[in-house]
């Protein structure tokens, strides 16, 4: 049997995001043909619409907020790391042309 090829990462704009939750959430249709005709796949958008009610108040979890505020301080440390390590080679070099 073959192996399937992984299917590339994409990115979704959060306005198509919230169209697709809307679909799903009418029910006319359920999940799994919505992401069907949409060439998503299922469980991204039941992620989708289980985030939805998270931000709406209608399920318990990390809003979408909540979620990005600890990867931008993870990405604000790791910059400000950086910056100390360059500050100290500046700091070795000065110290060893004054001597």
């Amino acid at each position: 049997m073959a192996k399937k090829k992984p299917r590339p990462r994409r990115s979704f704009t959060p306005e198509f995001r919230t169209e697709i939750v809307e679909l799903c959430r009418r029910g006319d249709r359920p999940i799994s043909e919505v992401a069907r005709d949409f060439d998503l796949t299922e469980t991204s958008v039941r992620q989708w619409v289980r985030q939805a009610e998270i931000d709406a108040g209608e399920r318990d979890g990390l809003t979408s907020g909540e979620r990005e505020e600890p990867a931008a301080l993870r990405r604000e440390n790791r910059r400000l790391r950086e910056d100390v390590e360059v500050l100290k080679r500046a700091t070795t070099f000065f110290v060893r042309e004054t001597r």
